[in-house]
């Protein structure tokens, strides 16, 4: 009897495959009906960094128009809200594979009392939209002289 070596990685095709019909059963979806969470909310990727002079908040949201976009400042709290709505024309049926998210989205975010919250500007440009932040006087870094 020849022995054969176990290698973990042959396996991980069968388990994502009994992984996937164990969740479109939970769902009630039925074999070969794929599909995603294609309505009701999801969030879009967000970075948020600091410079000097601010907090840069940056959201993916390709196939937007900025009429699309809500930025809301409130108590401290940044919100961003939308929704993409699924194409008029095409009936879900139709589509082959779903992999797109639809619906609406709602991201909220707790602002430092660093924020100067009157001098925020936002942007959209290219799917992507860029809010500035920028931070009270008293918080940004000041450069001290030293004296002999």
């Amino acid at each position: 009897m020849a022995l054969a070596r176990w290698t973990p990685a042959r396996d991980i095709p069968s388990i994502r495959d009994e992984m996937n019909r164990l969740v479109n059963e939970f769902l009630g979806r039925g074999p070969g009906e794929e599909g995603t969470w294609s309505s009701g909310a999801w969030m879009p990727p967000v970075d948020i960094y600091e410079s000097d002079e601010a907090l840069v908040v940056k959201a993916e949201l390709p196939g937007f128009s900025k009429e699309d976009i809500a930025v809301e400042l409130k108590h401290n709290t940044l919100m961003l809200r939308g929704e993409r709505k699924r194409e008029a024309e095409m009936q879900e049926g139709n589509y082959h594979r779903m992999e797109r998210t639809y619906g609406v989205f709602q991201r909220s975010f707790v602002l430092p009392t660093t924020v100067d919250q009157q001098k925020v500007k936002a942007t959209y440009k290219d799917g992507v939209l860029e809010l500035t932040l920028p931070k009270v006087e008293a918080a940004k870094p000041r450069r001290v002289a030293i004296s002999s």
